[in-house]
């Protein structure tokens, strides 16, 4: 009698060495994913219409030329009469000042050499 239930229970029983892997988990449930899904499916997007930026946005057109600005001193007057003015030297009377000599500008002093 013990020996007909072993058989038995060896019969039905998994063997011990032997792994079993579920390849695939069970679902559960999720309403409020499935319903997330389900708009989400069946969403259209509104077709978009040249008309639909009318109101929107202002329309497009090319700025304006900016206008040469006006100097002061660009007229030929107002040239040849900055030109013809006198010299100004501060603490010196116009008709003392004379042109001095490039000559004297240029003096270089000759280095002896002691060697």
């Amino acid at each position: 009698m013990f020996s007909q239930t072993l058989r038995a229970v060896s019969r039905t029983a998994v063997p011990a060495f032997t792994r079993r892997f579920g390849t695939s988990v069970p679902r559960r449930a999720d309403i409020i994913q499935d319903l997330y899904l389900k708009e989400l499916k069946a969403y259209k997007a509104p077709t978009i219409k040249a008309t639909d930026s009318e109101g929107q946005v202002k329309p497009w057109s090319v700025p304006k030329a900016p206008a040469v600005p006006a100097f002061e001193g660009t007229a030929e007057a107002d040239v040849t009469a900055y030109e013809a003015q006198a010299v100004e030297v501060e603490g010196v009377e116009a008709a003392a000042v004379e042109e001095p000599d490039v000559e004297d500008w240029f003096v270089i002093e000759e280095i002896e050499d002691h060697h």
